[in-house]
């Protein structure tokens, strides 16, 4: 949906009042789309899994472990690119924090029950309540 004239001013507005008061972090957001980058990385991470696998299959056809274990090293490097940067490029939202108890909306799973809290936090809630008593 377009914005509106009054909309567009007042967008304007913000962006020459954000420019002025910290011109470093507009530049910053100005510089472009983050997904684009992202898929980029994630991009080149799969073309460093694929060109990993065949220099690993290269030093085992040519009995050589320095060949294989580059190899393998360029293929952990490229499936670690991938993965940091699966989420950014792929456009997934995070869930907000919950809330203490984790009924908030945005927690709930595809049946309308609330998912369980991460044990981390199931366990600071038992020691608080102990330690309340």
């Amino acid at each position: 949906m377009p914005l509106s004239e009054h909309e567009q001013r007042l967008l304007e507005q913000i962006e020459r009042a954000l420019v002025d008061d910290d011109p470093k972090f507009a530049s910053s957001v100005r510089t472009g789309d983050r997904r684009l980058k992202a898929r980029r990385k994630l991009q080149l991470g799969a073309l460093l899994v694929l060109v990993g696998l065949a220099v690993l299959v290269g030093g085992a056809v040519a009995p050589s472990v320095p060949l294989g274990v580059l190899g393998f090293l360029v293929m952990f490097g490229g499936a670690a690119l991938g993965v940091l940067n699966y989420r950014s490029a792929t456009g997934a939202v995070e869930p907000g924090p919950a809330g203490p108890r984790g009924g908030s909306t945005a927690a709930r799973g595809r049946g309308g029950k609330p998912r369980r809290q991460p044990l981390k936090n199931r366990l600071e809630e038992r020691f608080r309540r102990r330690y309340d008593q």
